[in-house]
């Protein structure tokens, strides 16, 4: 059996987790239907929480150099904008880059780190048995091919052929409504039609190569089920009736309808079978937090499922994805529903003024630094806290680690996040102990890189933290405030056993 994990799927979500199987050296093969890379981009950003992911694993710079940071966000469209400059991250922007360049980046990536990537690859079905699982799929040029695997993770998106195999239901309810949206080579817009377009709810944005989207809910075509093609004709009306002229759009790149079908995945896992990114949940694009969720369901699991496969993972730890990670799913697919009632209720006619108030009473409280930091915390996904695995856990405990700077008597890195670029735990102990290093080295040392810590910046959150271990996905695993050097260790012991396994 040549291929640990058979990821189906080549876009964000498979991508990622590939990348991150093999960085773990863990052998990876990825089925794709598609012949091509994904041309036409649905997905336009990278939230601040993606956005530290990338830079955990040394990978920033190559998106940074493509995209554009952008200061704010937007909840429901409301006027007031999220402030995610002033959230507690080196990187607190949304990174406008479109899909496409995200997914040629991390097929860069995922060739660099050795994962095979098969096109062409339609997958008819997936069965399991108590050593491994077999992918059937239909292969170029006719025939099948079977393909072996320990586990398989779909990353196949909504219809997702993996999850259905594996028999994981998939409650929510059903589309709706539908919106639009076009990309355009020409955009001929007459005085301010444009600035008039943007008031009236159309979402406006120029992509690179020209072009410029489109985005809109007419609400005399928003039943039109998602699966009815749209044409050139039925834009310019629908852009005409909402704006009052059609901006002169010609020459469609991609012209594409979309749903509000929102369910979420009963399981992450059924035996050797996993899920993630869409096929795991599905909601309208509100915010633009789909393509996110997915790469952070892949940084959740890739590590835990490399520990499996690589023999060190100790009990329970891969049925954590889904207790960690299910109720993420269902935080963002309850946000997008609460956005897209409001979107809707705008533009009905017999709801409007109602819908106005209600909208403008939102956008006040917007206006509240506390309410604008809570739900800019939960958009960006830099909110995400996971359950701690036992009470009394200390308060940094399933967070995410922030990203400060520190020098160290031997030095690997100027800040945290530097320290993850190899995908271990990291163990850092800022109140200094000689014996750190070599006690980790010696039973855990191909999993953790411990770093006794001179100096660090001052952060509220690790005001007496006297000793934290962070997990590969950068969350907190473990810390104390402990400042007895004995009961340190103990306690040092038992969290890196219950984490990252027996030593060896």
């Amino acid at each position: 059996m040549n291929t640990a994990v058979i990821v189906v799927g080549a876009g964000p979500t498979g991508l990622m987790l590939a990348c991150e199987l093999a960085l773990a050296g863990v052998r990876t093969r990825i089925l794709e239907r598609r012949t091509e890379p994904q041309r036409d981009s649905r997905a336009l950003s990278l939230h601040p929480r993606s956005v530290e992911l990338l830079d955990q694993r040394g990978l920033l710079d190559r998106f940074l150099s493509l995209g554009r940071p952008v200061p704010g966000w937007h909840f429901a469209g409301l006027p007031t904008r999220l402030d995610f400059s002033s959230l507690d991250s080196r990187h607190g922007y949304t990174l406008f880059l479109a899909q496409a360049r995200t997914e040629a980046i991390l097929q860069e990536r995922a060739h660099e780190l050795g994962v095979e990537i098969s096109r062409g690859y339609e997958v008819l079905g997936v069965s399991q048995d108590g050593d491994g699982v077999e992918v059937e799929a239909r292969v170029p040029g006719g025939g099948t091919e079977t393909v072996r695997g320990l586990y398989a993770v779909g990353c196949d998106g909504g219809r997702s052929v993996v999850r259905q195999a594996a028999g994981i239901d998939f409650p929510g309810t059903d589309e709706t409504l539908t919106g639009v949206l076009g990309d355009f080579t020409v955009v001929a817009p007459g005085p301010g039609a444009l600035d008039v377009a943007r008031a009236r709810g159309v979402l406006v944005a120029p992509l690179e190569g020209g072009l410029t989207r489109f985005v809109y809910l007419d609400p005399e075509r928003m039943r039109v089920p998602a699966r009815e093609p749209v044409t050139l004709e039925e834009f310019r009306t629908s852009l005409t009736r909402i704006a009052g002229s059609d901006c002169g759009v010609s020459e469609p790149r991609w012209l594409s309808r979309f749903g509000n079908a929102t369910r979420l995945a009963a399981n992450y896992r059924a035996g050797r079978v996993l899920l993630a990114g869409d096929a795991a949940h599905i909601h309208f694009p509100a915010a633009g937090q789909g393509l996110n969720t997915g790469l952070q369901d892949a940084m959740n699991l890739g590590w835990k499922l490399a520990a499996v496969i690589n023999g060190w993972a100790p009990p329970g730890l891969l049925d954590s994805y889904d207790r960690e990670r299910r109720p993420v799913g269902r935080s963002v697919t309850e946000n997008t529903e609460v956005q897209t009632l409001l979107a809707e209720l705008a533009v009905t006619a017999r709801y409007r003024r109602p819908a106005a108030a209600l909208r403008g009473l939102l956008d006040r409280l917007l206006g509240m630094t506390e309410v604008n930091r809570w739900l800019a915390d939960q958009v960006s996904a830099l909110g995400t806290r996971y359950p701690p695995a036992a009470p009394g856990a200390d308060p940094l405990v399933g967070r995410r680690m922030p990203d400060v700077g520190l020098t160290a008597a031997d030095p690997e890195a100027t800040r945290v996040y530097e320290l993850l670029a190899r995908g271990r735990f990291v163990l850092l102990a800022p109140a200094g102990d000689p014996a750190l290093r070599e006690t980790v080295d010696a039973g855990w040392g191909s999993r953790v890189t411990a770093v006794t810590v001179d100096t660090y910046d001052e952060h509220a959150d690790l005001d007496g933290v006297t000793e934290v271990l962070v997990r590969p996905d950068g969350h907190v695993a473990w810390a104390t405030r402990t400042t007895d050097g004995r009961a340190r260790g103990d306690e040092r012991v038992r969290a890196l056993t219950a984490w990252a396994g027996t030593p060896s």
